[in-house]
């Protein structure tokens, strides 16, 4: 949590000997006060946003992090990654069938639904050109892989690869640029 207002509010104490409600409404401190109140709930909002942009992505990784625990922090072959990868983009055809089956005929799909079709969809074609996830045919992004405790930070000492349906492997780097 961003704590400018805080530092300046302490500041502005100190000067008053630690009277702050006589301030004037257009004082030179008020404005300060101000000021940092918008710095502070500005940099909230790009926290926020920041942790939203970057959800799917640990989510990803969470995924395949279980993905190891189950095969013992073992490399995998490459065509059990590719069925992992498949489970993976599948995940939500079941949500997506039942919210289907739900809606009355002849009524307009519902956001969720579109939603849901456009993540399916996304996940697809990501899956078709190169899907990008940590290397689990490495035995040290493995290790390193067990460790992680949810943080992004922790995600750039991983190895990275895009895998394609074709079964093409190829290095990535991370965090993933958008193309």
């Amino acid at each position: 949590m961003p704590n400018t207002l805080e530092k300046t509010r302490k500041k502005i104490l100190r000067k008053r000997n630690g009277v702050i409600d006589g301030l004037h409404q257009n004082s030179r401190d008020s404005m300060r006060l101000h000021t940092a109140q918008g710095r502070d709930e500005k940099l909230e909002k790009l926290a926020r946003t920041r942790k939203q942009r970057d959800k799917p992505l640990l989510d990803r990784v969470a995924f395949f992090q279980e993905v190891a625990e189950q095969n013992e922090n073992k490399p995998l072959e490459l065509g059990a990654i590719q069925a992992k990868i498949h489970d993976y983009v599948h995940q939500f055809d079941e949500e997506f069938s039942a919210i289907k089956k739900t809606r009355r005929a002849g009524r307009p799909a519902s956001a969720t639904e579109d939603l849901l079709k456009i993540k399916i969809a996304t996940l697809e074609k990501e899956q078709k050109n190169g899907f990008y996830m940590p290397d689990l045919a490495n035995e040290e992004t493995l290790s390193l892989l067990d460790r992680w405790e949810g943080s992004w930070s922790y995600l750039a000492n991983l190895s990275w690869v895009k895998i394609s349906a074709t079964g093409v492997v190829k290095p990535a780097l991370f965090p993933p640029q958008s193309n």
